[in-house]
């Protein structure tokens, strides 16, 4: 079982993606970042962090892996566990423990886990693909050197011997410089000319087109009724899910039922795997979708699970 696949394709979706029974990942977007000591530059993404306190399965890994692989959900939680209990006994070790492409964990002096990020992935579908740029520092001295030498030649091109044998090319310049103020002021009154044209053109035309709308008069013997619309508001993106089934009609069946118990149940389509998706109920913020999902928890269904996922 490639668990460290799984979760990394989840970190790209998800922003906490939790290992049942040993903590969970988090992730947090980060502009782009320059190491001024590696002359390096580093792009946009999500930053991974780990929270060993976060150890109840919320159900996102399990189905995950159950689906891919086609496993039952019980199965790919025991799968889970024996992983977790692998990396557990050899952090007791002393060992390292590297989950590929995620980061590496190990117990420091005060035998608490310490992770390490992966640096090189940026688990944001925005900038997948891009990668660290290294900058080649400036030589400054090899320039310095080149401006120096110049210093050194630039007065040699204007030496009172040469001002004395060459006076004819500040007339030339002065001739130069009022041929073009010339042939400016020679465009500027044109471009005003036609300017003035233009604007004298342009308010006829205004003038005929207010005639031919004030000459235009429409009537509506029996206008219709006006309509009033009501636009349903957004429910949120966090979403409590009470399962996932492959036949469309048993999702529908589910809905029916937790509408009997009072929730706000709902349809939100079919999952990348063709799974038809029914929610409790859904919330604005996250706070508010993990206090509900607790109390779900706790009386109905110990297998529910949060979604945090846009609604078209």
């Amino acid at each position: 079982m490639q668990l460290a696949t799984y979760i990394k394709d989840l970190l790209y979706r998800y922003e906490c993606v939790i290992i049942p029974g040993f903590g969970a990942f988090l992730t947090q977007y980060q502009s782009a970042t320059i190491d001024g000591v590696n002359h390096t530059m580093f792009p946009p993404g999500k930053r991974v962090s780990f929270n060993r306190m976060l150890q109840t399965n919320d159900g996102l890994l399990a189905n995950y892996v159950a689906t891919v692989d086609g496993l039952s959900y019980e199965t790919a939680l025991q799968q889970i566990r024996n992983y977790t209990a692998q990396l557990s006994l050899r952090l007791v070790e002393n060992k390292e423990v590297e989950i590929p492409q995620i980061g590496t964990f190990m117990l420091n002096k005060e035998q608490s886990v310490q992770f390490i990020p992966f640096q090189k992935e940026t688990f944001s579908t925005a900038s997948f693909g891009l990668a660290s740029v290294a900058s080649i520092p400036v030589q400054r001295d090899v320039y310095k050197q080149q401006v120096e030498a110049l210093e050194k030649t630039a007065p040699l091109l204007f030496t009172p011997e040469r001002r004395k044998k060459t006076p004819y090319l500040r007339y030339a310049a002065i001739g130069l410089i009022a041929l073009t103020l010339a042939g400016f002021s020679g465009v500027k009154w044109y471009e005003n000319d036609v300017a003035n044209h233009n604007f004298v053109q342009k308010q006829k035309a205004d003038s005929l087109v207010d005639v031919q709308i004030q000459s235009a008069t429409f009537e509506i013997p029996n206008p219709l009724p006006a309509i009033n619309i009501t636009v349903p508001k957004e429910t949120g993106r966090y979403h409590i899910v009470a399962g996932a089934f492959r036949i469309e009609a048993n999702a529908h069946k589910k809905i029916a039922q937790l509408s009997d118990k009072g929730y706000t149940a709902k349809y939100i389509g079919a999952n990348r795997y063709g799974l038809h998706q029914v929610v409790y109920s859904s919330y604005a913020t996250r706070r508010e979708a993990q206090k509900a999902l607790k109390t779900i928890k706790r009386s109905e269904n110990r297998d529910a699970w949060l979604l945090v996922q846009g609604l078209k």
